[in-house]
């Protein structure tokens, strides 16, 4: 039994790019590895694994080949011979698009001084999902003049910490207590026929070990009943039907729902369905504070660190926490990701997380408005110390 050991977020520097592993073999991209050729029979509709372990493609006169990390795309052309290509003179634009979001964003790929053309951006927020990228290059030799347009799909490569992240938050509740994973300290992995699950504690695994079947989908055992006189004081408490809003027992006897070991009392049959869907939401709504996570996170975040220009500041693994509560910028209502960022302000003594640094100004100008649009949101911004 392995015990999980929490996920922060990894703010991922402009440099090392961590390729995508292809055909089960991952290959590092950077000065260490620095392939000579490209010998491989690439075509435009079967692409195949290139020297620096990205995607390699034929178009037309020459081969392209895509590499995909969390610190952004890199782009190496070579000729059919399969020999480098100098892009010192090329550029280039990259369309991404995220699985599940229709947005697309865009970024400039230049020359990097490692034999490629990159496009520096913070993918780690994404890391395990699938991209699409629609790249333009122009300025590349053995082109005819001719811009160089084709499409990439990809996998933003991801660390052992951040697919386990990204499994707790799909699960969201333990399958044996019903109780949000986080809730009881850091969630466990317990495997149940073969499957990955994580349970809220200690004291739930063994209740896998010994039925693995029962939770081997990873969601609680959820059972319906009428509500019976010894849960009088329980209805009482809740009051309300968390789907409907209504009274319970104004629609008759309140239904008994248990998700795991919590009940839920509903004002009907008909909600049932709703529990079934989003359990963790409705245990959310009837327990509040007490179904979410214990752990607390410090109200505060550095006010120092290495500046991108005057009253921009670079964000480091303390401002994480802050920056997966505010999501998105509050001047462009964009991810916070989606334009080289997330970057730092200081607006009055609290830090506000921005998209760019060209946003800083409006922060500037107006704090007070910026503070506002992130308390409507919720979000309260941490001090700055």
């Amino acid at each position: 039994m392995n015990r999980f050991i929490p996920f922060k977020m990894i703010l991922i520097a402009a440099t090392g790019l961590i390729p995508v592993s292809v055909s089960g073999q991952t290959h590092h991209a950077g000065p260490a590895h620095d392939h000579a050729s490209a010998n491989v029979a690439a075509t435009a509709e079967h692409p195949v694994q290139g020297p620096h372990g990205g995607s390699l493609r034929q178009k037309g006169e020459i081969q392209l080949e895509t590499v995909v990390s969390q610190g952004g795309i890199q782009l190496f052309v070579y000729d059919r011979a399969g020999s480098p290509v100098a892009v010192q003179q090329g550029r280039g634009a990259a369309l991404l698009r995220v699985e599940g979001n229709a947005k697309r964003y865009r970024y400039d790929l230049l020359p990097d001084g490692k034999g490629g053309l990159s496009a520096v951006v913070n993918l780690s927020a994404i890391a395990g999902r699938q991209i699409e990228i629609d790249v333009q290059l122009v300025g590349v030799p053995s082109t005819s003049g001719q811009a160089v347009v084709f499409k990439e799909v990809a996998t933003v490569p991801a660390s052992e910490t951040q697919l386990a992240a990204a499994a707790i938050a799909r699960q969201e509740i333990c399958p044996v207590s019903g109780k949000p994973l986080g809730s009881m300290g850091d969630p466990i992995a317990v495997d149940a026929n073969g499957q990955k699950i994580y349970v809220c504690c200690a004291g739930c695994v063994n209740a896998v070990k010994s039925n693995p079947a029962k939770y081997a989908s990873g969601r609680p055992e959820i059972t319906v009943t009428s509500a019976t006189a010894a849960d009088a004081a329980l209805v009482a408490k809740q009051a309300k039907c968390p789907v409907m809003d209504e009274p319970l027992g104004s629609m008759g006897q309140p239904v008994k729902v248990m998700v795991g070991d919590k009940p839920i009392f509903l004002c009907c049959k008909g909600c049932v369905k709703k529990i079934k869907a989003e359990p963790a939401k409705y245990l959310a709504a009837v327990y509040g504070d007490s179904a979410k996570p214990t752990k607390q996170v410090s109200a505060s975040v550095p006010a120092r660190g290495e500046s991108v220009r005057e009253g921009v500041l670079k964000v480091t693994a303390a401002d994480a926490p802050f920056i997966a509560k505010q999501v998105k910028c509050p001047v462009m209502d964009e991810p916070l990701d989606a334009m080289g960022g997330p970057f730092k302000v200081n607006a009055v003594g609290k830090a506000i997380y921005i998209c760019c640094p060209g946003c800083a100004k409006k922060i500037a100008a107006d704090p007070a408005k910026y503070l506002t649009i992130l308390k409507s949101q919720g979000v309260q911004a941490p001090e700055l110390r």
